[in-house]
């Protein structure tokens, strides 16, 4: 992989970057938006899911403060432009989470070609669907995930054993999201690692009451200022 073939123009969450899309049918890349590099922190790269992009609006504010809270972030699309096409003509590449595991494995070894980036502690941030594939890249790279949110994921499709799972681990659903978080609550049950499951009161599945999504930015970035940081261990 060619990291000088990698973009730097400026966008308003940062540096747009393009990755090479492990998998794809054809030399096709994948596009992300890397902010607060400037930070001394960790970096979280952001799963999406279920339809969702890095231009989500929910991602982007819980982003944001992850970096005020001196994280670094990488939000990014984990399918090809021609594939979030085709997706959204049948909606079967969201649930592809073998693919969209395969995807982030990429994505952590273009970090680990990266100066800037190899050296911080990682961690991962998923959405829906890409939860799972968030924790499934956890389990296959136990030695380099150090911990591991779900937003109203659904870690319950994860192709992995979750009683393999070493990141400490943070499930953030709705209070009022009932199926959702009836579905996180089993997953919990047999996470070996430490974990807990923050239920934010009031709140449906996109976390649309006020302070809501501001709640679960917060609860994010305490869990990953916690497990990011040089001294934790993993």
């Amino acid at each position: 992989m060619d990291a000088e073939r990698n973009t730097t123009a400026a966008t308003s969450v940062g540096r747009e970057v393009s990755l090479p899309a492990r998998e794809a049918s054809g030399p096709e890349e994948l596009t992300g938006d890397l902010a607060g590099l400037e930070n001394q922190g960790g970096l979280v790269v952001f799963v999406h899911g279920s339809g969702s992009s890095r231009h989500s609006p929910r991602n982007i504010a819980v982003a944001e403060r992850l970096n005020e809270m001196g994280l670094a972030t990488l939000l990014l699309d984990l399918l090809t432009p021609r594939e979030r096409l085709q997706d959204e003509r049948d909606g079967r590449l969201r649930f592809d989470i073998e693919l969209l595991t395969t995807r982030i494995l990429g994505v952590l070894d273009w970090i680990s070609e990266r100066t800037e980036l190899r050296e911080r502690p990682l961690g991962l941030f998923g959405a829906s669907t890409g939860a799972a594939a968030a924790l499934g890249a956890a389990v296959r790279r136990p030695n380099e995930v150090r911990a591991v949110v779900s937003r109203g994921g659904r870690p319950d499709l994860t192709t992995e054993r979750v009683a393999a799972l070493r990141a400490p681990t943070l499930l953030i659903v709705g209070e009022r999201d009932s199926e959702v978080l009836r579905l996180n609550e089993n997953v919990a049950r047999h996470l070996p690692s430490e974990h807990e499951v923050h239920r934010v009161p009031d709140a449906t599945h996109l976390f649309e009451e006020s302070g809501a999504l501001r709640q679960v930015a917060e609860a994010a970035g305490a869990w990953f200022s916690r497990y990011l940081s040089t001294t934790a261990t993993a």
